[in-house]
This record gives C-alpha cells, structure tokens and sequence, in this order.
C-alpha cells in the first residue's frame, strides 16, 4: 500500500445524479479510502505528481483478488454483466459526450480508479452494483462493496447527431482503442510497450487511475488522464480524443523509470494478421483474408514512404527500421474492399488503421515491428512502436507527445503512388520448385496524371538469393500499375526484399519491402 507520503488519501463521497452512485449508496461507501483518484484539487499537473512520488517506492502490485462470484467467469458470464446506459455520466446535461464503466472480471480483474473532473476539483466515482444489470448467467449477486473498475469507455455522436456511439474504450493493462466514422474496433493501443518478445517475458504497464475531464456543452474533445505504473516505471498520460473520420487522439506522456528502461516502446500499436494473398500458406479457409491490419507504413525523418506488408511467419520475427526524428508510422488496413474478406460479421474491411504522427524530434532509433505465429485470428500477434536507440535512465523524467489517426490511410503525398496490395505464390512455369512470384499493385491518388509507367527495380540482401525477371506493366481494370518479379532463394531461409517505382516526373512510390522465409 502507499504511504500517505505519497499520496494524498480521501475518502469517497459522490454527489447525486445521473450516472453517478446514489446518495445513500455513496454514504455507505463514506469509509472507503482510494489512492489516487481521490476527491480534491485538480490541475494538469496532478497526475504527474502522483507519478513522480510512486515512482520513488518500490513497485506494488495492485490487489486483483475477487469476490467469489466473479472468480472464474467465463467470456459469456463476464458479458452478461452490462452497464445501465441510463445511468451514464452527464447522461441527463446532453453533452457531446458521456461516460460509461467497466466491471471486474475475466481478463480485467486489476482495479482501476476513476475520478470525474470540473472547475478544478476532482470527485472520485466510486463503484455502485445500481450502475449494472448481471444477467441470469452470473451465479450471483454482483458485490455491494466498492472494488472499482477495470476501465472505462467514451460514448459520442460520432455516425449520427442523435445516438451516442461508443468511440474510445481504455481497459485491460494500459490497453485502449478507438475507431472513426462508420468503422467497427480492430486494432489496440497501448500507454507503454515493455520487452516486448523478451526471452525474460513481457512486462505490461497498467493504467491503474483515471481522471476525466467534464466537457463543455460546444466541446468537439474530451480529455482523459491516466496514471500508469509498472516494476519498471510509472508515468502521467494526458489523452485528447477528438472524434470523427479519423478521430484523433493527442497524447501527451511522462515517464518515471524505477529502473533503466532499455526494451521499451512508444506509442505501440497492437495488431491482427492471420493470412492474406501474400501468404496462405497451410491456410484451409473460404476467406480470401483475415486481418485487422495488412502493412506497417512509415515516414522516415527525411520524407521516404516505406510499406512492408505483414505477415503471419513460422517463427516470431522482428525488423527494426531504423530512423532519426520519424515523420510518422503506424499498422493500417488498406484494402477496404467487402469481396476481400467476405466475413458478413467480422467486417474486416471496416477496420481502423492507426497512424501515429510523433510531436516534436523523437531523435534516433527504430520503429519496430514483431510479428508472432499464430492459428487463429483471436490472436493480437502484430506490435509495432519506436524504440529510442538511448535508454531512458533511471531517475530520469522522460517527456514525449504524439497524435493518433484512427481511421483510413493517411493522405499521400501529391502525386505518389501506394501499394495497393501483395500477393505472392509459387512461380509458374517451373514446376515443384522453390522459386517465388511477387505480384505489387500499385495506386494513384485521384485525379493524378500519369504519364508514363516508370522503372522498377528489385533487390535482395543475400549472397545467394536472386531476382529475376523483373516486369511493370499497367493494370487496366484498376488504372494502376502492377510490378512483378521472381525470387529464387536459392536454399537460403531467409531474406530480405526491397521493390522501388520511379517516374521521370514526381515523387517516387512507396518502397516496398518485405521479409521473406522459407
């Protein structure tokens, strides 16, 4: 537990109304003490001070036992229990947003506290049994005691003006996710990656409170507070969601290591790839794809677009691209088209991709990308973030900020062309043999001219491994441009692949490359 040292320590009382616990109940409540999200002053400051004093303490883990009733629930059990819309915050002012709450239990079983915030005061919201309905698959009565919660979402008018769409959801670990108009969820967020594929095994930093801003009656954003912490560091997160097609979300972070942090990863992005036309490989399935993203696009600090189709390796795989002051980067889903996927429930094709836009220079190091093996698509086996070359010392205080994109592709630059898709398999003509087929299309931006096709070029990085028969040609059913080439490995396991389209006028096409394996 923390010293009051370290903390300050109020007791929990809430003011009636919509969303928030009742009177009586609050008074029950009265002798519960919370550590962090407690009633009191607040400014932008708070969550920093909070981190920097438990930064000074050794690590505690939170207490994440359960009441019996919710120990061992099963994944219909835990959704059987649901928050009361009625009851959401702000749910009778008709703000541009409200709030809802998450339970314990399942995977969530770590507490999280949450204060609501307005005229610099901070008011701990404490756990009320009222604010859910546990439906008959729960084997009892829900807890009267408060446990907390294990996170929260934002709900606002983000498809219609009159329905309050849920658009950012922050549980589990320091997990969170958001989508843009006329999407559905795919892809996770995180505060802080952490040995990410570590032989030691993975750490994960939780955010362990919130603090949520009340928003004006003209607000187009909310604000989110977070307190993170872990073994290795805690850390203040300020998130500005803003939504809308793609709705953003700046964020601005600082870090308090216990302990040099030199696996670490910013601004990760979590993924799904299960097969594609890239790779279907022992793949038995009536979709033609499955994934929630399909490449990693990057901007390199001296402006070159690279896109690197992901995959669903044998092996855990990990490439590190890398950069000095990255002009962006994130995991996108660019094919949109229904008849790729064909999953009437998964809609697979609605799914947002996440571009991350680093504010200020981010100095040296790499955007890395983990890719890990998987058979089955209820995996997250794609992670992707930049890992600064220095460590971040213990002691120190580490100060970084971005904006994300949850939405389509990020815009071009004018004139250039994208990867439209890859697709490889084994090359005609040759019979059993080990030599490959890559087939990159390429698109054009609406409206741009294209004068002539352009000149490809094909590498690899092998000794024995060769390129051959490298063609560009016009696809006419698309209006793009289609480049192809063979691979003969040549008995190596593993190689590297680079393709670059130039044109005589104009900026050049993305670079594509991508990691080969037996």
């Amino acid at each position: 537990m923390l010293s009051k040292s370290l903390a300050a320590i109020g007791t929990v009382t809430v003011a009636a109304g919509a969303g928030l616990p009742s009177l009586a109940f609050a008074q029950q409540q009265a002798a519960t003490q919370a550590q962090f999200a407690v009633n009191g002053p607040f400014r932008r400051s708070t969550v920093a001070e909070i981190a920097r004093k438990l930064a000074a303490s050794a690590y505690v883990a939170p207490d994440d036992s359960l009441p019996e009733v919710l120990q061992n629930l099963s994944y219909d059990q835990y959704r059987d229990i649901r928050f009361r819309p009625e009851r959401s915050v702000w749910y009778d002012r008709k703000l541009p947003f409200q709030l809802q709450l998450f339970h314990r239990g399942l995977y969530y079983n770590q507490p999280v506290e949450v204060a609501l915030v307005a005229d610099g005061q901070a008011t701990h919201l404490a756990y009320d049994p009222e604010l859910f309905t546990a439906g008959p698959l729960i084997p009892g009565p829900i807890p009267k005691e408060d446990i907390g919660f294990s996170g929260i979402r934002i709900h606002g008018p983000i498809n219609s003006p009159d329905y309050y769409d849920e658009i950012a959801v922050f549980q589990g670990a320091s997990y969170f996710r958001s989508l843009g108009k006329g999407e559905v969820y795919g892809l996770s967020a995180r505060g802080l990656a952490i040995k990410t594929a570590d032989p030691e095994g993975e750490e994960f930093p939780a955010f362990r409170a919130f603090w949520v801003e009340t928003p004006s009656e003209a607000a187009d954003t909310i604000v989110v507070h977070a307190l993170l912490d872990s073994p290795s560091t805690t850390g203040a997160y300020r998130f500005t969601l803003r939504p809308g097609m793609p709705t953003q979300i700046d964020v601005e972070a600082q870090l308090f290591p216990r302990v040099d942090l030199v696996k670490v990863g910013l601004a990760p992005g979590t993924s799904m790839f299960f097969f594609s036309s890239n790779d279907r490989r022992d793949i038995d399935d009536f979709r033609p794809k499955v994934h929630d993203s399909d490449g990693l696009l990057m901007v390199t600090g001296r402006g070159e677009r690279l896109w690197r189709p992901l995959a669903n390796p044998q092996e855990l795989q990990i490439s590190a691209f890398v950069d000095t002051a990255p002009r962006g980067f994130g995991l996108i889903q660019r094919d949109r088209d229904f008849k790729s996927y064909e999953d009437l429930e998964a809609a697979y094709e609605r799914r947002p991709s996440l571009w991350v836009e680093p504010l200020g220079d981010w100095g040296t190091g790499a955007v890395t990308l983990i890719e890990i093996p998987t058979d089955s698509e209820v995996h997250d086996n794609i992670v992707a973030y930049w890992a600064p070359r220095e460590k971040i010392p213990a002691g120190s205080e580490y100060s970084f900020s971005y904006r994300m994109a949850w939405g389509g592709d990020p815009a071009a630059a004018l004139g250039s062309a994208t990867v439209a898709s890859t697709m490889s398999g084994r090359a005609l003509g040759f019979g059993d043999t080990d030599i490959r087929l890559f087939v990159i299309d390429y698109a054009f931006a609406p409206g741009v001219d294209r004068a002539a096709l352009g000149e490809a070029k094909a590498t690899v990085n092998s000794y024995k491994g060769a390129v051959r028969n490298v063609v560009v040609r016009e696809n006419a059913i698309t209006g793009g441009i289609r480049l192809s080439f063979q691979l003969d490995p040549a008995g190596e396991a593993l190689i590297e692949l680079r393709a670059l389209l130039t044109f005589e006028q104009g900026p050049p096409a993305e670079t594509w490359v991508f990691r080969w394996t037996s």
